[in-house]
Parts: C-alpha cells; structure tokens; sequence
C-alpha cells in the first residue's frame, strides 16, 4: 500500500507580529523554505485526524478514548471477573482499610492466600479501570474516591510481602470451619475435615503440609500426619490487629504502653489459636475412622499373640504332663521288673540255698555211707575227723562247686568210690590253693 501524503504548510505569522526587541535578535538572515515530504504515520498523527473527524478538542478526545478504553479492557476481562461487587463494599469508608478484606476488594477472595502476585495486579488494574474516579465524571457520576482508594490500600497490601502475610495470619475469609461430631458422619470424614487442614496448613513453617489422606492410608501415613500437627510450627504473629502506635515523639511513655499493649495481644492470641489448634486436631483424632480400624486391628494382633501364646503355654504344659506320665510309667515298669527281679532272685537265692542244704546233707550222707573213710567200724574221733574235714570242704566251695561234687557223688555207692569223689575235690581245692597239703587228712 502506497503512502498517503498529506501536504502540510509552515504556519503563518500574523500580519501584525512583531518580535519584542529585547526577546529577539537576528544573527543571519532566515533560509529559504524547502519542501519536504512526510508520512502520516504513529498514534499522533491518529489522535490528530480523529480530533480533526470528530471536531473535539484535546481534553475532549482524552476523555473520550480513555473511556472506550476501559469499556473495552471490561468485555476483554469479562470472562476472568468472576466475583460480583457488594453494594456495602462499594460503599465503605477508606479510612477503615484495616477491617475490610483486601482479596474481596480486588475481586479474588476464591484465591486469597493463593492469589500469586501476578493475579493481584491483573485485578488491581481491573478495578482501577472500572472505579477509577475520572471515569465517574465522565459517567456524570459524583466523584467520590473512597472505594477507588479501598482498592489502592489493597493493593498495597498484598503487593507487599511483609503487609500481606499479616493480613494472611489474620485472614478469617481463608478459615474453613471444623465440621461438628453429630455432621461428620462414617464416609466423610475425609471429605469434611481435608479442607480443614488444608486450610491451617497455610500457617506452617514446614512445606509441603502433609495431607489428611484417605481409608487406605497405612498407619505410618496417619501417624506421620498426627505428628506433624501435634508438632506444628506456625508463623502466625497477629501483628495486623495491632494498635496503631502514636508517632508523636513527645509521648514516648504512650508509645511504649502501646507497644507493650500490643506483644501482650499478640501473645495472647498466639496461646489461643495453640490452644483451638490443639482441640482441633484432638476432635478430628477422635473421629479419625482409620485409628479406631488400627486400634482394632493392634488389639486383635495382641488377641492373637495371647491366644497363640496360651496354645503354646498349654502344648507345653500337655507335653510335660505326657512326658511326667511316661516317666512315671518307665519308672512304675522299672519298679516291677526290679521288684519281679528281686523275687526271682529271691527265689533262685532260696533255690539255690535249699539245693545247697540238699547238696551238703547228700554229700553228708555220702560220708555217712562212705563209713567216714575208715577200714571197719568207724570210731567217734574217725566219725568227728570226717565230719569236719567234710564241713571244711563245704566251707570253701560254692553253690556250682557244691552240685558238681554232689552231681559226682550221685550213683555212688560203694565206700571206695565216694572216697575217690571227695579225694579228687579235696586235691583240686589244694590244688588251687583254698588248702594245704595234708589238711584235709580223711578225704586225701
């Protein structure tokens, strides 16, 4: 597109102009005009063809764009405005900044806390193109400024950092309620008292704020999100409903009573808000559907520990009873095998005892008829020597040796015959060594 050239001649002095002697004075001669070409371009030459179109003057034509600008800035910004204005607030008297809520004044109490700064100022524009006060005379309205200026002490609140975390402490349009015991019912717990926490969480010094969770939670979580309440390290300072100190520098005693005033407000309602904290989270303890499922749970885990120690207690037991039984049963059979043992020794003692006497009247009764060892009739000493040769003899052998020579002597019945017997026994006992050659006289 060619350039549009618009022919624009120097001015013309009036005809009656003259410059003052004492503001002027020529060095050289003025040049000779020159034509030049210039495009009509940039907002100036714009804002100069309107005027000309429309015949306005500058005042005039400022006003007028200035208002079509808001009206457009407006339809633009129409979609992100989502909060109407209250009437009450439009009407509130600036000097009561400090209790009107800044975020609702700027249009953005669904962010608050969460605002970024970014958002403040986008809304802080907002509101100065819709309230600002020459767009009320413009309008024909009265030009009344106080919520215009509601609007710049919000903004200067939350643009500045220190300003806006004291608002941000004291700040009640950020508070969600506990919801009562009789409203928090099985299966909303978590969705009635998650906003909650989230919303004290804001307070801590500690990010990120862990969360309530859910049913599925494990113990560790819901423990770990206990502790950290219970722990909780907030900022809160209270600072912004401090009174205001005086800066008279007169009245110094005034200004420290007031500071003094002030910490011990600020104390107090620091040790009050521990204190509701405290019993918040005790309530949403209290209520927490997953301790009671692990109190049940760690009391039917100790259940089973007891059960499962008393079922060993008891085997142990039964296996000791069943281990004394059998022992007492060894014992009772040990007892009456000694006890039979016994008596079959006993008995084979007093067999073998009567056999003995048996054995020694038989070997008796073989030197009996032997003739006690002597040639015709035997006198009493041959009788007595015999006797007693044959009772030493018994004397040193035992049970075995004694049915031995009694076995020897069975058959016997010729006097030379047993005398050979007990000749033979009595050489075998000296022989071994239990007599002497010739102690034995009778039998040798």
């Amino acid at each position: 597109m060619d350039p549009i050239k618009v022919p624009l001649p120097l001015p013309v002095l009036a005809a009656d102009w003259s410059a003052p002697a004492h503001d002027f004075h020529a060095f050289t001669p003025v040049s000779a005009a020159v034509q030049r070409e210039i495009e009509p371009v940039g907002p100036h030459f714009l804002a100069h063809a309107r005027r000309k179109r429309y015949k306005r003057t500058f005042s005039e034509d400022e006003r007028i764009t200035a208002a079509e600008t808001v009206k457009k800035v407006e339809q633009d910004d129409d979609g992100e405005i989502s909060e109407a204005e209250d009437p009450m607030m439009l009407g509130r008297d600036a000097k009561d900044w400090k209790e009107q809520d800044h975020y609702a004044v700027l249009g953005i109490s669904k962010y608050r806390y969460r605002a970024t700064e970014e958002q403040i100022k986008l809304a802080f524009r907002k509101k100065v193109l819709r309230h600002h006060p020459d767009k009320k005379v413009s309008a024909g309205k009265d030009q009344d400024d106080s919520f215009f200026k509601c609007i710049q002490k919000a903004a200067e609140v939350l643009l500045d950092p220190v300003k806006r975390k004291q608002f941000d402490s004291v700040d009640e349009g950020a508070d969600v309620e506990p919801p009562s015991k009789k409203a928090t019912q099985k299966g909303n717990f978590y969705k009635m008292w998650g906003p909650v926490f989230a919303a004290e969480g804001r307070f801590s010094k500690k990010q990120p704020v862990p969360r309530l969770g859910d049913a599925n939670s494990t113990k560790e979580d819901v423990e770990a999100f206990y502790d950290f309440w219970y722990n909780f390290d907030s900022w809160r300072t209270f600072e912004y409903l401090d009174e205001d100190v005086p800066d008279d520098n007169e009245n110094r005693d005034q200004k420290r009573h007031v500071e003094r005033k002030n910490a011990n407000a600020r104390r107090k309602k620091k040790t009050e808000d521990t204190a509701r904290l405290r019993k918040l989270v005790d309530t949403a303890l209290e209520l927490d559907e997953r301790i009671k499922k692990f109190k049940q749970q760690e009391h039917a885990q100790r259940n089973k520990k007891r059960l499962e120690k008393e079922a060993e207690t008891k085997r142990l037991a039964e296996e000791a009873a069943k281990a004394k039984e059998e022992e007492e049963k060894r014992r009772a059979q040990q007892e009456a095998a000694e006890k039979a043992n016994k008596a079959d020794a006993k008995k084979a003692k007093e067999a073998a005892k009567n056999a003995a006497k048996k054995n020694k009247r038989v070997v008796r009764g073989a030197a009996k008829e032997a003739n006690y060892f002597a040639e015709g009739d035997a006198s009493a000493a041959q009788i007595d020597a015999a006797l007693n040769d044959v009772d030493a003899l018994l004397a040193k052998i035992d049970h075995e040796e004694l049915a031995a020579l009694t076995a020897g002597l069975n058959g016997k019945t010729k006097g030379a015959d047993i005398k050979g017997v007990f000749a033979a026994e009595a050489k075998r006992l000296v022989s071994a060594g239990k007599f002497k050659e010739g102690e034995l006289k009778t039998l040798e």
